[in-house]
């Protein structure tokens, strides 16, 4: 009897035994499946937001590359303009004056067969993806009759031909400088872009030089963060010559940008300048040119005597600054004095002449002389 008491003892304990060891199993088998599932649902979390991430960089990579792509670069010219004109020609000194590295200088385009223009301000851009410089002075298109756009736009400030010009350059220059998407510290009243225009007006006017005045106005997108738009105004017309009737008659100066740093070479002529006045005394036509233009009487100095004395005086008192200088009649068109530095490649010029193969033949050209190739 006691034997089968111990007996069933042994067996209740061994089931006892079994079942705390299955259940401690179960328990054991219970932890690793959650171990799983928790490990099972970060990777899944990091799974989705890598995949977020992913999906996001697609969508905004476009918009990324096309403000990179919009970058671009103004050059600006600096320069100041000296103008000599009397009753049937004149003559023009653009100085370059660089306002940075890699500036370019002052160009001379002309713009129709009774007008020339010196290019100031943003005449060159660049733009990384393009190792070819956009200048303002080449692909000008000379316009027709007036854009209807554009009529009564200017409230007569200038004639319906100059206004044409301005149109014409403020098309170009509108999605160049819609490119421009920083905030840029430039004076609200300094041009982004400017023009001199030199010539004759219509119906017997004689010489008249304009300056041509492109603004430009900064708004910032806020929806996009530090993103600006650049909006070009239209052009401001202001007329420097000539000067109202009875009025003294001087030479013309007019700088970029701003107003002109130091003496006029008509202030210094005035002031007896010991350069100038030896220059003067050097020959007796030069000196009645230069005294003609000293006392305000610069219309009635011989052109080729003035012509002398301005080429000579320009090194004396601008010693060691790059500068052209030309002369446009109106009967005889436009002709180099100093011609600038860089010659025109053959091919460039080959592309001109197609270009105005309707351009009147009494149309001034501003094309130098080159020799071809041998």
């Amino acid at each position: 009897m006691l034997a089968h008491w111990c007996a069933a003892a042994n067996f209740r304990h061994a089931i006892l035994l079994q079942l705390r060891m299955s259940g401690s199993r179960l328990y054991e088998m219970c932890q690793r499946t959650r171990r799983r599932i928790a490990h099972s649902k970060f990777l899944s979390s990091v799974f989705a937001l890598l995949v977020f991430s992913i999906l996001n960089w697609v969508v905004a990579a476009p918009t990324f590359a096309q403000d990179k792509d919009d970058e671009i670069v103004a050059t600006l010219t600096g320069g100041r303009v000296i103008i000599h004109a009397t009753q049937e020609s004149i003559t023009f000194i653009a100085l370059d004056e660089p306002i940075e590295a890699g500036s370019v200088p002052p160009r001379v385009m002309s713009l129709d067969s009774r007008h020339v223009a010196i290019l100031l301000g943003s005449s060159e851009w660049r733009m990384p993806a393009d190792p070819n410089p956009i200048r303002m002075d080449q692909g000008y298109t000379r316009t027709g009759g007036p854009d209807p756009r554009y009529q009564s736009s200017y409230s007569g400030e200038a004639e319906a031909d100059l206004e044409q010009m301005g149109v014409a350059f403020l098309e170009k220059l509108t999605p160049l400088a819609a490119r421009l998407h920083h905030k840029l510290d430039f004076p609200a009243d300094q041009p982004l872009f400017e023009l001199v225009v030199i010539g004759f007006g219509p119906r017997d006017y004689g010489p008249e030089v304009w300056t041509v005045e492109y603004r430009m106005t900064q708004s910032n997108v806020t929806t996009r963060g530090d993103f600006w738009q650049t909006r070009v105004l239209r052009p401001r017309f202001v007329q420097i010559y000539p000067p109202e009737k009875h009025n003294p008659r001087k030479l013309v100066e007019t700088c970029y940008p701003g107003l002109c740093k130091g003496p006029t070479l008509q202030q210094l002529l005035e002031g007896n300048e010991p350069g100038l006045e030896k220059l003067a005394k050097s020959d007796s036509k030069v000196a009645k040119a230069a005294a003609a233009i000293s006392n305000g009487q610069a219309q009635k100095a011989v052109r080729q005597d003035a012509d002398t004395f301005l080429r000579a005086a320009v090194p004396v008192i601008y010693p060691d600054q790059h500068f052209v200088m030309g002369n446009f009649e109106e009967e005889h068109g436009f002709q180099w004095i100093v011609p600038p530095n860089e010659p025109m490649e053959r091919a460039k010029a080959i592309k001109d002449a197609k270009d105005d193969k309707n351009h009147p033949t009494e149309a001034p050209s501003l094309r130098r002389r080159t020799d071809p190739p041998q």
